[in-house]
């Protein structure tokens, strides 16, 4: 069947049997290459019918399609022309919508709560311009607690624009839902079992000789009531939303059905659309948090054919468990990722001093702060990716009152597959230029736990920040953390290697190289980006009169800017200066080491 499919105009032509067939054998294709090449799963399996159903309904791609996150876009990719084989691979198909990679991705996405207001932008100019287009978001039930989100829903909802958001509900996003919307979103998926019971009551009491006409309108305003009081008045009905649903999302026919009545309703409509996480594949649908995003597995068990190793995050998570048992002032924020980083034994253990936010990065940062300013600990570990939607939240409400908040930013560098989208190389030159903050990275494991509990007693707005993955030099050494102050690695007098966090191992590996040349090069691990070591680092660089920096970070703005910086405010001439780091572009998916070679961010010995 999948033969027969080059674009979304073929799929048009089978029948409603041929499509129940094509599900079956896209589930089957994309389990096997998410088993080889790794990737976002339960959701691509969730969604099977939903894609399926929009590309009948809609005319791509005159019509646009923008989907909130994108991870789930594997049959859609399918489906409009692209194979996935080198799905997520280095110069392979992308794991999240590309407009340079199809003309059926109209938007790229890649991280949560964007769809709707992007949408709603395309649709405004589709007005302007007197077009008359059909433009639809696609969100899943997580991705809908952004505050981002309901911001644009409030807005398309006073617009009386003509936009249709396909809230694809599955009850989970990467973790768990939690909140009140949540909860919402549960008493409307009862609206499925109400409104079959209400079509039951009405054919009965129709027949009833006399007065079923009577009692029919008598029903009919009892169901009015029982929707006013059990379905919390339909909130999107009431910010100006036409409300359709909930309809079984692996339901292909009553989705086209539902999809086309859609395309009859002037006006914001909201399609409600039930799935199930991971559907066909059992231990998927069992295990929906484990196969949101997964190694290459061994389909027939589950179980990742990447051996598992102790990474960052765990190692963070079980000091903090080890912290908290001795200060109870200790707190832990997370924004919808507790097992990502490494929070789920702190949330077993400390249930009232552990805080899901859901995907609202501004209010976990601004909760924090309010913590703190109370006397709390807050702790707040976040993709170095994601830190970025709260930027002003660490400026405005952290740093600017200097109140003692552990930043803690998992994922950062670069991180792989997920792409441009996820890699986290902006941070370090972000918020160097923030003022009160305390900017941190480990060499390795025990570094970071040294950090974490130095920062606990800090007293000041803190970064520490630390890559994905496990260490990679296993340090024997380690001088106890001093504020503001780098350490000597490895002593010499002919180069100075300045590096940071994960790039320490990598400097060391350049010295001995170079010592093997009968050269003697300074490895300094500056420990602190800010404030900067300033003494040590002039010393080193006054003897040697060469520097090479390394970071795993934009060459803009971090690490080497700041060494750029010291040599011009202290006056120091004649030296030679190199620095590695990421370009000044948007770095591509790929494995982190291909891409290490790719742009040449590790130096070698010349």
């Amino acid at each position: 069947m999948l033969d027969r499919i080059n674009n979304p105009n073929d799929l048009k032509k089978l029948t409603l049997e041929e499509k129940k067939k094509l599900a079956e054998e896209i589930r089957e294709y994309v389990l096997n290459i998410v088993s080889k090449n790794g990737g976002h799963l339960a959701s691509n399996l969730g969604i099977t019918e939903l894609t399926i159903a929009l590309l009948s309904v809609y005319d791509l791609p005159n019509d646009k399609i923008i989907w909130d996150v994108g991870h789930q876009t594997y049959v859609y990719k399918l489906l409009t022309g692209r194979k996935l084989d080198t799905l997520r691979r280095l110069d392979g198909i992308a794991g999240f919508p590309k407009a340079s990679e199809s003309k059926y991705d109209s938007f790229n996405t890649g991280h949560s709560s964007t769809s709707i207001s992007a949408a709603l932008g395309m649709a405004r100019a589709r007005d302007l311009k007197g077009e008359n287009n059909r433009v639809i978001a696609v969100i899943g039930d997580g991705a809908l607690t952004g505050g981002m989100a309901l911001e644009a829903l409030n807005d398309a909802g006073f617009s009386n624009t003509n936009i249709t958001v396909v809230l694809n509900d599955n009850e989970m996003s990467i973790s768990k839902n939690l909140g009140g919307l949540n909860m919402f979103l549960g008493k409307l998926r009862t609206k499925k079992l109400y409104t079959k019971s209400d079509s039951k009551i009405k054919k009965t009491v129709s027949k009833i000789p006399g007065i079923g006409c009577i009692l029919v309108k008598i029903v009919q305003r009892i169901k009015k009531s029982i929707k006013q009081l059990f379905i919390s008045k339909m909130f999107f009905e009431d910010i100006g939303f036409t409300y359709l649903g909930p309809v079984d999302g692996h339901n292909i026919e009553h989705l086209q059905n539902i999809l086309n009545y859609s395309k009859k309703v002037d006006g914001p409509v909201l399609v409600h659309v039930l799935t199930k996480k991971g559907k066909g594949y059992k231990i998927a649908e069992d295990n929906p948090d484990k196969f949101h995003g997964i190694s290459p597995f061994n389909i027939e068990t589950g179980k990742t054919l990447v051996k598992k190793q102790k990474d960052y995050s765990k190692v963070f998570g079980d000091k903090l468990v080890s912290l908290a048992r001795k200060n109870n002032r200790i707190v832990a924020i997370t924004a919808a990722m507790k097992d990502g980083t490494g929070l789920s034994k702190f949330s077993e253990e400390f249930k009232d001093r552990f805080f899901d936010v859901g995907i609202a990065e501004q209010h976990a940062l601004t909760m924090a702060a309010g913590m703190a300013k109370e006397g709390m600990i807050p702790i707040v570990p976040i993709y170095s990716s994601f830190y970025q939607r709260a930027y002003d939240q660490v400026i405005h409400d952290i740093a600017m009152q200097n109140l003692p908040v552990v930043m803690c930013i998992d994922r950062a560098g670069v991180v792989g597959a997920d792409g441009e989208t996820h890699h986290g190389n902006f941070d370090m030159a972000c918020f160097r230029i923030i003022p009160n903050l305390t900017i941190m990275a480990p060499k390795d494991f025990k570094e970071l736990e040294d950090m974490l509990e130095f920062s606990i007693n800090l007293n000041k707005p803190v970064i520490i920040r630390y890559p994905r993955g496990s260490e990679g030099e296993k340090f024997t050494k380690h001088n106890s953390i001093k504020y503001g102050k780098a350490e000597i690695i490895k002593y010499g007098s002919d180069i100075s290697i300045i590096a940071i966090g994960n790039r320490v191992s990598d400097a060391l590996r350049l010295a001995l190289d170079y010592k093997k040349e009968g050269i003697e090069a300074e490895v300094v691990n500056v420990r602190f980006l800010k404030p900067l070591d300033k003494s040590t680092i002039k010393s080193s660089i006054s003897k040697t009169r060469n520097v090479i920096t390394i970071e795993d970070g934009t060459a803009i703005g971090g690490l080497g800017t700041a060494i750029e910086e010291l040599i011009i405010e202290e006056n120091l001439s004649n030296i030679k200066f190199k620095k590695y780091g990421w370009p000044d572009e948007f770095i591509k998916h790929g494995g982190v080491s291909e891409l290490e070679k790719r742009y040449n961010v590790i130096p070698k010995k010349e």
